[in-house]
């Protein structure tokens, strides 16, 4: 079964998935004309614009919850193996997978909010809706839902309490069971209060943790300044087969900083569109923007911090394709956030393991909140007589069982099967916003034209020639 499951996961994530992500980045970016590079100053404007409502949650906490779910292991175990598997050169084709994917993000989050309705008196979308909505096609919607609710409420929640509980038993020798039953009962206090305290949760956490483990980088970069040269250089030369030491693994370097980027920044996967939904927001292409910046700082940011505290310590291991290793500066160490500790740990040993622990605490269990928001979106999209409240709950029940059962076994086969789900989730919903681009470019010029005619944006769609955009409608 486990080889099953492996080569389906081989066919989902497959070269042609890669290619079909730095396509449509590409297709995208030349399209908006680079909105990413135009549109940054608006992005931080909006980021703090805006306040939410009985239906809807401000622009910020909106942003907050789906950085919750883009910033997550990752950010550590993701930077750690990409730098493993390709040397330092894929930290460069991580960086460039999101500067495309902040184009493949806005279009995705600006037909969320295109399209997004008003069910049990809260906005929801995302992509099971745009693709119902704007395709027409009823059966796509359904089959996107259901590998949504299998991937985030079962396979995922568990990967992500897995890593919680071993780094803390790592560092603080913790029992799993003890961290596990721990991290559930949070979770249970949040989930059971709606995606109102999920917002407000992620309000105050996303900042705190995204700053602290910045905050550290800085400090270890601050620390090895003389060196920021020679490691930017490392990074260039490597990721253009300039050096010789890595070679060997060019075509790796891009490979897995491309495929690490997509896993870490999650542009174009159909995951963001469910939080930008839920934003109260005067034009759709407002939270479109605030989530291409989302990409920004979890790539290059969050990402960029793991690898730069890693490449100025030296503190990894690149392994040979051939066999061994190019590089074994930390024997015996798998890759993953034993590297980053061990970066840590150069300048402040006593806190290396337990920084870590603690980052890997706030990045993964906000992740896990994001997973149950985007859980319960689809099963209310499934849910056409309104909020089953049955299924409300076997849905939470379910995200909890799989989040302590995660924290004390083994995720191997999960991590997989998860792969597959987020897998398939990216491939339906590229292929959705391609075939759907018209409405968010449309929304895009309607934005650039009200805001040269120095008017506040207003979104009206049938003036656009944008039809089954029903919340929208009524709201004008």
């Amino acid at each position: 079964m486990e080889k099953i499951i492996t080569a389906i996961n081989d066919i989902v994530w497959s070269n042609a998935f890669i290619i079909l992500c730095l396509a449509t980045g590409v297709y995208f970016s030349v399209i908006t004309r680079f909105l990413q590079v135009r549109f940054f100053k608006d992005m931080i404007r909006l980021l703090f614009r805006g306040k939410a409502s009985d239906k809807g949650v401000s622009s910020f906490q909106a942003f907050a919850i789906a950085i919750s779910g883009r910033v997550g292991t990752g950010n550590i175990a993701g930077v750690a193996t990409a730098i493993a598997m390709g040397g330092p050169g894929a930290v460069f084709w991580m960086w460039l997978i999101a500067f495309l994917g902040a184009a493949s993000a806005f279009i995705e989050a600006t037909l969320g909010q295109i399209y997004k309705q008003v069910k049990d008196g809260q906005y929801r979308g995302g992509p099971a809706y745009y693709i119902e909505k704007g395709l027409g096609v009823k059966w796509y919607a359904a089959v996107f839902a259901v590998a949504t609710i299998l991937s985030t409420a079962l396979f995922l929640p568990g990967v992500q309490s897995n890593s919680i509980a071993q780094s803390a038993f790592n560092a603080f020798n913790i029992p799993v069971a003890v961290t596990g039953g721990a991290v559930t009962l949070l979770l249970a206090l949040i989930i059971f209060g709606g995606v109102k305290r999920i917002g407000k949760v992620a309000e105050l956490v996303v900042p705190f943790m995204a700053a602290g483990y910045i905050l550290m980088a800085v400090i270890i970069i601050a620390i090895n300044i003389s060196d920021v040269p020679a490691v930017f250089s490392l990074i260039f030369r490597s990721a253009f087969n300039l050096e010789a030491t890595f070679s060997g693994v060019f075509g790796s370097a891009i490979a897995w900083g491309v495929k690490r980027g997509i896993y870490s920044n999650e542009a174009g996967q159909g995951t963001a569109p469910h939080a930008a939904a839920a934003a109260e927001v005067k034009h759709p292409v407002e939270q479109g923007l605030v989530q291409s910046f989302s990409v920004y700082v979890d790539t290059l940011f969050v990402c960029t911090a793991t690898a730069l505290m890693i490449l100025f310590t030296g503190q990894y291991n690149v392994v040979n394709p051939e066999g061994g290793f190019i590089i074994e500066h930390l024997p015996g160490v798998k890759a993953g956030p034993a590297f980053t500790q061990a970066a840590v740990g150069v300048h402040f040993p006593t806190v290396g393991a337990s920084f870590v622990a603690l980052s890997l605490l706030f990045f993964a269990f906000t992740t896990i909140m994001a997973y149950y928001y985007i859980a319960e979106t689809n099963l209310t999209y499934l849910s056409k007589k309104g909020n089953n409240r049955l299924m409300v709950w076997g849905l939470r029940a379910l995200i909890l069982l799989a989040t302590f059962y995660g924290s004390i076994k083994t995720a191997e086969l999960a991590w997989t099967m998860g792969d597959i789900g987020v897998g398939v989730m990216a491939w339906l919903n590229i292929i959705a916003i391609l075939l759907l681009q018209r409405p968010a470019l449309k929304a895009l010029r309607d934005y650039q034209a009200q805001k040269k005619a120095g008017k506040q944006p207003v979104f009206r769609p049938k003036e656009l020639g944008i039809r089954n955009a029903d919340e929208w409608e009524n709201m004008n």
